[in-house]
């Protein structure tokens, strides 16, 4: 959850090795450094807090090398300090490295240094790394030393770790080369004709390139300012070709707006129509490239898992009521991180689906490895072309909603949820197993959702009065039935991520069943109803709260009695299945006025990070 950056050019690497830390702090700000190949050696900076800390550390100004690596931090293994802030060295100052991910075995391996005379000067998993390095390089008896050696040390101390890990390395011998190696954590090469530029996340290096290599895992490039040569395990060359990113590069700017996350949430509209795409033509046809199911097929299927984490999580709840509605499939949606230790019954009969917005998510990618090998067919829903999740489905769809820099998700999450439900619609249409006029009307109702989203964002200043009135409360509550308790649930979410605030969802139901205790005179209570068929059952559960002298807050596109309630906010109806992409939006407005009321960091929350890259 960590964000590395790489720079081997023609110009001075620090300051595109800060410019490209600032784009990446969304991946972590406990503490950040740089290390550049200066004529006097190597040199690194680093300081405890925000990558803005490093502008003031002494002599930074005067690093004219043209080759660094660089780290944003968030901790695992040592608490945010500048002892524990990489980039890490080995004690003889030959190496220097930048490391995301976890090094599981680290205590053997600083064991195994330390008996070999080696020092250690932090708490993190890291520093066994550049030690390592240099321990099989001294120990290197082929008596050439050039870039061979370099990379043939860099391969053997990365055969000893277990965990994951993306490296960079650079060393003072070798001061044209950069040694980069991944597993199980992302990593991406861009590349221009005398400038080669290394970083965790694309939109972090859009800006100088558009031209991008991906590594898989275990595989090593060498690279100078106009050349990169890959390698696997094996020190065999291997060919990679170059992938054209279409992002428009402003999506990493806040282009006017306060803070990416509002930003993002007004981009929904565009990321709804990008993510439908040709997908859905206006003809109503709907067609998804690249799927090759066909009618005998899915009436194999037994069970479909839709496997996830937090918001992505979310949309699988959502979805389970269209697949199991429209494709009388039966779907479970669990939690990656359960996934894996339950035991799953899953044989060839089985359809996984795992949705990740980065495609980098460990916990979801360790559950799609375990559906592979008991025979399921899986699929991948992501926003990000090469990531790690795509190279290991069968099958990957990709949302298009562009670049997501704010920690929170948005317009992610409104692009897996129109996603989804196109693929319910096409595995449905294949499967004849409901009404064609049903299909009919939810791929109409699609095609205008851009539209009702507009017409939901002018909730803005309503929502933003209300949070003004109860961005100071300590408990507030959510509440939904159906398909509602899904928006319910990250809506909640959202609120915790960045306004600290205890909050809870429930469906409406279960209140008399214990956590109506919790209501008490002046607490906040936020319900979902969109559901016609669950209206009025909704509506006596909110009422049990008001008599308990709670304040309601409700997001509705039914008509009914509105001065019941002390806030409504109208959103434009639609179909039920797709009703939680309208909903969720005066929800994740009210989040963001609530945090901006509390004068926190809205895009950059404590203690989370984007991509979730470690178990």
């Amino acid at each position: 959850m960590c964000g590395i950056i790489g720079y081997i050019g023609k110009q001075k690497a620090s300051p595109i090795l800060i410019n490209g830390l600032l784009r990446l702090e969304y991946r972590g700000y406990d503490s950040a450094g740089i290390s550049t190949i200066e004529p006097e050696g190597l040199v690194v900076m680093k300081d405890k807090g925000r990558v803005k800390n490093l502008y003031n550390l002494k002599g930074i100004k005067d690093l004219k090398g043209t080759i660094g690596i660089a780290h944003t931090r968030w901790a695992t293994h040592g608490k945010p300090s500048k002892e524990n802030a990489h980039p890490h060295q080995d004690n003889s100052k030959m190496f220097s490295v930048v490391h995301n991910g976890i090094i599981e075995n680290y205590n053997e391996l600083r064991i195994l240094l330390e008996n070999n005379g080696y020092k250690f000067y932090s708490e993190t998993d890291t520093e066994v790394i550049p030690n390592l390095i240099h321990y099989y390089f001294s120990k290197d008896t082929i008596e050439e030393n050039n870039k061979t050696k370099f990379l043939r040390a860099v391969r053997n101390a990365c055969l000893d770790l277990q965990g994951s890990f993306a490296i960079e390395v650079i060393s003072s011998l070798f001061p044209e080369n950069m040694i980069v190696v991944r597993k199980d954590s992302p990593l991406v090469i861009g590349t221009s004709d005398d400038e080669k530029y290394i970083s965790s996340d694309i939109p972090a290096i859009l800006s100088y390139t558009r031209n991008f290599y991906f590594l898989n895992d275990l595989e090593f490039a060498i690279l100078t300012s106009n050349s990169v040569e890959f390698y696997d395990t094996n020190l065999n060359k291997i060919t990679k070709s170059v992938q054209n990113i279409e992002w428009n590069a402003s999506a990493a700017e806040k282009d006017g707006f306060d803070d990416f996350m509002l930003k993002e949430i007004y981009e929904q509209p565009t990321a709804i129509r990008e993510t439908i795409g040709s997908r859905i033509s206006t003809d109503y046809s709907c067609d998804i490239e690249g799927l090759n199911f066909d009618k005998n097929y899915l009436n194999t299927i037994n069970m479909i898992y839709i496997v996830a984490c937090g918001t992505a999580m979310h949309v699988g709840l959502s979805a389970k009521y269209a697949f199991e509605n429209l494709c009388k499939i039966p779907t479970q949606v669990d939690i990656a991180s359960e996934f894996r230790y339950r035991n799953p019954i899953i044989n060839e009969k089985t359809l996984c689906i795992f949705i990740s917005q980065s495609g980098e998510t460990a916990d979801t990618i360790a559950a799609l490895k375990l559906a592979k090998k008991h025979g399921a067919k899986t699929i991948a829903i992501t926003n990000v072309i090469g990531s790690s999740i795509t190279r290991e489905a069968d099958y990957s769809l990709y949302t298009h909603a562009g670049p997501e820099i704010a920690v929170a998700s948005t317009k992610a999450y409104t692009s897996q949820l129109i996603l989804i439900n196109i693929l319910i619609i096409y595995f449905a249409q294949i499967l004849g197993s409901c009404n064609d006029s049903l299909l009919l009307d939810l791929k109409k109702e699609i095609l205008e959702l851009p539209k009702k989203l507009e017409e939901t964002l002018k909730c803005d200043t309503q929502v933003k009065s209300f949070a003004q009135k109860i961005y100071q409360e300590k408990d507030i509550f959510f509440l939904g039935r159906g398909i509602d308790v899904a928006t319910a649930q990250e809506g909640s979410l959202k609120l915790k991520e960045i306004s600290y605030i205890h909050s809870e969802s429930y469906p409406a139901g279960e209140l008399k069943h214990g956590p109506i205790a919790l209501i008490e005179n002046g607490i906040t209570v936020i319900s979902i109803l969109t559901d016609s068929k669950l209206v009025e059952k909704t509506i006596s559960n909110i009422q049990e709260v008001i008599t308990r002298g709670a304040k309601t807050f409700v997001v509705t596109s039914q008509k009914m009695n509105y001065n019941m309630f002390d806030e409504v906010v109208k959103i434009p109806e639609t179909n039920t299945f797709l009703s939680p992409i309208l909903s969720i939006v005066p929800l994740q407005l009210l989040s963001y006025y609530i945090s901006k009321g509390k004068g926190l960091d809205v895009d950059k929350p404590r203690n989370l990070a984007k991509s979730v890259t470690v178990e």
